[in-house]
């Protein structure tokens, strides 16, 4: 009987080294011990073969319910686990599904977050409910939404009406080549939801215009100006002053950017209470007029994009009530307080009734 066992252990080996799949390896070994059963019932007691692979079927048979009760057992065992991989997968899917939880997936995305202490789980559960406005997909917006694509911001709004051209490509580098002739609002979501898919984006291909900007920004948390005209500015801020939806708002000149938190709601400034009018014609050249350098939208993009998770999810201090000023030629960087100011035709109203939050 030892030497029978023997044998099938060396067919198994043999079978394996061989790369023989398992199902092929069990039916061998299957065979051999059938066929060693059949001797122990045809032939007679006492028979020289009989007695050498066992002498009786008795033990054959015993041995057989074993393995077959092993084997029953082992399948039962692998069911089970593959009943709790499935449930596991549809438990996921279904806590990604969720508003404010994640599956394991993201978990492992957002973990370098998770592990901030200024963030952690409460944090980013508020930017994947967060709702975050992004006006203009150009210079400052390209960086600004990738990055807040990638950060998990829930529902992420973008209003331009411009489409891609050659000479965006230099800077506005969440478009490509392939792009050009594109609107830019679906160009930039088309990225963002390869980056992350776990967002949604809403595209609004159109000129933000006096008619739609209280109602767009109303339906937001937070809103980013990356525009690059002192009208779209001017209307952006009135219409979140309205809202009392904080504002991020950039800037940007050849080698120079500029970055605040303009939340009038909140005790802060909004653009008009510094800027009240915009620059006589001339003095502040577009960047088409002027340059810019290529890099540097991404800098105060991104620096955008730190803002807004900070407030998002209430994380550090934020530059409400400050000005920042990045000199990009002299590696030099200014931070000017400034205050609201008294009679503003924006924000007077909500001066003094600042709700702390």
């Amino acid at each position: 009987m030892i030497g029978v066992l023997a044998l099938a252990g060396a067919l198994w080996g043999v079978a394996t080294l061989a790369g023989a799949p398992r199902a092929a390896r069990v039916a061998m070994v299957g065979l051999l011990l059938v066929a060693v059963l059949a001797l122990q019932v045809v032939l007679p007691e006492g028979h020289v073969l009989r007695e050498a692979t066992g002498g009786s079927a008795a033990r054959w048979l015993v041995l057989l319910g074993v393995l077959a009760l092993g084997a029953g057992y082992w399948r039962f065992v692998a069911l089970l686990k593959g009943r709790a991989r499935s449930g596991t997968a549809e438990a996921e899917v279904a806590a990604a599904a969720a508003p404010g939880t994640f599956g394991e997936t993201e978990l492992r995305r957002y973990a370098r977050h998770m592990v901030l202490r200024e963030i952690g789980g409460p944090g980013q559960k508020a930017l994947a409910r967060a709702r975050v406005l992004v006006v203009g997909a150009g210079g400052l917006g390209a960086p600004a939404l990738q990055y807040l694509a990638a950060a998990g911001i829930g529902t992420i709004g973008v209003i331009d009406d411009d489409v891609v051209e050659g000479s965006n490509l230099q800077r506005q580098v969440i478009h490509g080549d392939d792009d050009i002739g594109r609107a830019k609002v679906f160009s930039a979501a088309d990225a963002m939801t390869r980056l992350n898919p776990f967002i949604t984006v809403r595209p609004y291909n159109r000129r933000l215009t006096e008619e739609i900007a209280a109602e767009l920004i109303g339906e937001y948390d937070l809103v980013l100006d990356g525009s690059d005209n002192f009208a779209t500015r001017y209307l952006v801020n009135a219409a979140a002053a309205a809202a009392k939806v904080p504002l991020v708002g950039g800037a940007l000149s050849q080698w120079e950017g500029q970055l605040s938190v303009w939340d009038p709601a909140r005790g802060a400034p909004c653009y008009a209470c510094v800027f009240p009018e915009a620059p006589a014609a001339g003095l502040a050249p577009s960047c088409a007029e002027a340059g810019v350098l290529g890099p540097l939208p991404g800098v105060v993009g991104a620096m955008m994009s730190v803002e807004a998770v900070k407030l998002l999810a209430q994380a550090g201090e934020s530059l409400r009530g400050r000005l920042m000023i990045y000199d990009a030629l002299y590696a030099e960087t200014r931070t000017i307080a400034v205050a609201p100011r008294p009679g503003c035709a924006v924000c007077a109203p909500l001066q003094g009734q600042a709700d702390g939050s």
